[in-house]
Order: C-alpha cells, then structure tokens, then sequence
C-alpha cells in the first residue's frame, strides 16, 4: 500500500465538527489519502458506518476515538487508533468522561452568565447535542449571538486574523486557567487511560504534543511512555517546523511512533483544509499495528 496518511480527522459526530462520515471518507480518496482514521472527541459514533464506508471508496479507516484526559494539571488528547468500538472497557471510559465533560460545561456558562454574557445552559446544550458541550462550542454560541446583535464589545473577534480562529480567541481570553470563567478540569487521569487502553484494543498516540495546553515535556513522555503510551503525534498543524524537529527526536528517544494527523475540524478550523498534512505514511500504521495489544 501507498499513499498519504492522516489519524486525526474529526467527523460531525464530535461536538466541533461538522462534516458528515460520508463526506470525509469521499473527500479522502479525491484528495489521495490511502489511511484516515476519524478520531472525534470522546466517541466512536462514526463507527462502524466510516469502515463501510471506507471499504466502498477504497480507503482504509482505522477505528480511532480522542479523549480528553487529565495528566500533572493539565489537558492532554489520547487517539486510541486500532480502538474496538464495541469494547465495554471504551464504553465506560467515554461515560466517565462524558459525565465529567458536562460539569465542566455547565460550570463555565455559569461563570460566564455571573460575568454578564447573554447566555443560557439550555441554548449551549441544544447547539452540541447530544454531545458535551466543548469550551470552543459554548464559545461559538456566544459570538453568534454576538455577531448578531452588533454587540460592539466582540468587535474585535471578527477581524483582523481573529475573524477565522474567533472560537479559540474567544476560549483563550475567558476558559484558559488564569481567565475569568476558568474551571478546574475534571476529566479522567491520562496515566489511567493508558493502564486501561490494552483492553479497548487500541495502541496510545499522544496528540498535538506541542499544544499550548499541553506543552508537553521530555519528563512528561518518560512518564507516559512507562505507563503505556506508545506512539507521539508528531506532525500536526499544531506544530510549527521547530516543534515538528524537536518531538520527532523525542518520539525516537523513547520508542515511540510518531504518527501524523491534521486534526481537521471543518469550519471551526478554516485555516486547516482536508488532505493538507502530507506528512503521513503508511509506515506508521504497520509501526503502530506491530504494538496491538
């Protein structure tokens, strides 16, 4: 087999996606992509209509899901490629954190309604059903309505380079730790995921190692990689080519695959267009098949 690689690709089943299975299955055989694994945010719900689907278009789809987890006080992504979606150990792992994804939620719309934000619980829960609802999703709510009313007090999320990342802005000023409608994280110990995953089928990626909330460390993956983690999200449109270098050379350090994926969202993330991260390579998938549990 050849051909390109992508193993972060988000469908509308994540809370912050919005294209459909179909579309993107398609949209990977016309942009020549061989392996593409849908990895959507705590859920599998793509499968296993993407694998059919896959089969139809003569492209592979690996099982994959993204979870939220927790490690040293900070937020850090795991793709579970490979994952059995069937498993009853997965099915108890997205409850947990779907239950935790929703405190969260509903603490922020409380922080940000005490801060005077036109915003209700209902209406942020009705724009993500049935999924919880993300900090970019709530985000989303408010700049709409914002944008709506001319509110002139967001002006500035709509220009300039903000205009097509307003979302993550927006996030940024208000949700990151330190911001007025902060909440403590209350998803599920990463280091517990990964003592878990064999059992789900998957084999651990790390993703966006580099991301500004993760800014992960070579302490980090010595940690990581002794409980289990098994392969570093290497390219990304997270990292510039500096950060590309430097987590390459630590995915080799400590054994691991580093794997490729775009983290493509669709119209949240516009500056990431489907089958623009030519990096991946059909090499990674058999690395990382080697390590099946």
């Amino acid at each position: 087999m050849s051909g390109c690689v992508d193993l972060h690709i988000h469908s509308h089943k994540s809370s912050d996606g919005d294209f459909p299975v179909r579309r993107i299955v398609r949209l990977a055989r016309e942009t020549h992509l061989a392996v593409i694994a849908i990895a959507d945010h705590d859920t599998t719900a793509a499968y296993p209509e993407a694998v059919q689907l896959g089969e139809q278009e003569g492209v592979e789809v690996i099982p994959s899901i993204e979870l939220t987890t927790l490690f040293e006080g900070r937020e850090f992504h795991l793709l579970l490629p490979f994952v059995d979606w069937n498993s009853e150990q997965l099915k108890e792992l997205i409850e947990t954190v779907r239950e935790r994804r929703f405190l969260e939620a509903r603490e922020r719309v409380e922080r940000l309604v005490q801060l005077g934000f036109d915003l209700t619980w209902e209406e942020v829960r009705e724009a993500s059903a049935p999924f919880a609802p993300l900090g970019v999703t709530i985000a989303q709510v408010v700049l709409r309505k914002a944008e709506k009313s001319g509110d002139p007090a967001f002006a500035h999320y709509f220009q300039g380079d903000n205009a097509s990342l307003a979302p993550y802005a927006f996030y940024r000023d208000h949700f990151m730790e330190g911001r007025p409608a902060f909440v403590e994280r209350r998803s599920i110990s990463l280091l517990d995921v990964l003592a878990k995953a064999p059992t789900t089928g998957g084999v651990p990626v790390l993703a966006h190692p580099g991301a500004s909330f993760q800014q992960t460390t070579p302490d980090d993956l010595r940690v990581l990689k002794a409980g289990g983690l098994q392969g570093l999200e290497v390219y990304t449109s997270y990292h510039d080519e500096e950060q590309t270098r430097a987590y390459l050379s630590l995915a080799r350090e400590f054994d691991l695959v580093a794997t490729a994926g775009s983290d493509f969202h669709g119209s949240i993330k516009p500056h990431i267009p489907f089958g623009s991260l030519r990096a991946g390579q059909v090499r990674m998938i058999e690395e990382l098949a080697q390590r099946r549990p």
